[in-house]
């Protein structure tokens, strides 16, 4: 590992070559690596906009004054979650702005990996909340818990387990052959 190097200052541990497996410089790899959590943040900002937009509209109807304070409080957590998850997927993107002519692409990937992160679980939060929510005014409580209960499952398995358990295949692209491999 090179971290004597002038053009890493900071010496954050990296191969000699920067990347050997895309051949790409450290700075073209930050930049692409920017420009890839952009384009993630893209999807779930608009999920997460027509979300907030839907649960303020809400409010405005003669239905929801007739909602219980429970469900009302509800209602105000699924705001709340959804307030969260807008800042916390737009942060980056602002940070971008802000920060990249500064040559900071590496603290807002490692910081925004981070906040992204966070702001998911306040996206999963808040979709479970208006589901919860939509079952218990159909069907009652006994649906409400049992279909938040499933979201719940559903977004963690989904979003969180499968991830941490999938198999690490760079493993075997960066072993070396052995004679018996060839």
């Amino acid at each position: 590992m090179n971290t004597n190097n002038p053009a890493n200052p900071k010496g954050v541990e990296r191969p000699a070559d920067d990347d050997e497996r895309t051949g790409e410089s450290h700075g073209a790899k930050l930049q692409r690596n920017v420009g890839e959590l952009l384009q993630e943040l893209r999807v779930a900002q608009a999920g997460v906009q027509i979300l907030f937009g839907f649960l303020l509209s809400v409010v405005f109807t003669d239905r929801f004054h007739e909602a219980s304070g429970f469900e009302k409080a509800l209602h105000l957590a699924a705001v709340l979650l959804s307030v969260a998850a807008t800042a916390l997927l737009i942060a980056p993107a602002a940070w971008h702005r802000l920060l990249f002519r500064a040559g900071r692409r590496e603290e807002i990937l490692r910081v925004g990996n981070r906040v992204v992160l966070v702001g998911f679980g306040c996206l999963a939060g808040a979709i479970v909340v208006v589901v919860a929510l939509i079952a218990k005014v159909v069907f009652g409580p006994i649906a409400m818990g049992l279909v938040g209960g499933l979201a719940v499952l559903a977004f963690g398995v989904l979003w969180f387990v499968l991830p941490a358990v999938l198999p690490d295949d760079r493993r075997d692209r960066q072993r070396v052959p052995r004679t018996s491999d060839r």
